[in-house]
């Protein structure tokens, strides 16, 4: 399969998460500052998601970029990925009403855990089909930032249990972690072309 359409719907899906989320955010019936209040947690939450939502496909995008074709392997891997990016309206919603409680930010640092999982599966997928010396390997290198993030998701789902406030901090510090656009597949794939 060509993947461009691997990449199409993929684009399609991540919309609809994004929209679902947005449709999860309530205004409130009052027109006061008071009012919007009480929807602040439920919109920083909608935010954070976004973002990841927005990292996932921006890299998702980059790391198609670098792959030759989609062979049934990677297009598995890739609904894995997406079913664990579709769960990020639920705990996004989950979190946000409940005001960051321990079990909902523990569900939410789960879903982060199992969609880095997710996407380092479907990375190695591509470097499996593509050769050790693929521009997606040499690109990715040691992987500094995707070994480190599920760490942090790991503590922070233990630690929501006691300090959600830390867990909240440590989700945030991943995602501005990524938010700098990760420029290593562009830098290699323009080096493979002056070649």
């Amino acid at each position: 399969m060509h993947k461009a359409r691997l990449e199409a719907f993929s684009d399609g899906v991540l919309a609809i998460i994004i929209t679902i989320m947005v449709l999860e955010l309530h205004a409130p019936h009052e027109g006061t500052l008071e009012a919007l209040k009480t929807v602040a947690v439920p919109f920083v939450s909608y935010v954070l998601s976004f973002i990841y939502v927005g990292i996932y496909w921006n890299n998702h995008h980059h790391m198609l970029h670098a792959a030759k074709i989609a062979t049934g392997p990677v297009l598995w891997a890739n609904l894995h990925l997406l079913f664990w990016l579709s769960l990020f309206p639920f705990v996004t919603d989950w979190m946000g009403a409940s005001h960051w409680s321990p079990l909902p930010t523990a569900a939410y640092g789960a879903v982060l855990l199992m969609a880095a999982l997710a996407y380092w599966i479907l990375q190695q997928t591509i470097i499996r089909q593509d050769g050790t010396n693929s521009v997606l390997q040499r690109a990715v290198g040691s992987d500094l930032k995707g070994k480190l993030s599920p760490l942090f998701y790991l503590t922070g789902i233990g630690v929501s249990f006691w300090q959600p406030l830390i867990s909240a901090v440590l989700y945030v510090a991943v995602a501005l972690v990524w938010l700098v656009p990760d420029r290593r597949i562009e830098r290699v794939l323009a080096e493979a072309d002056h070649r």
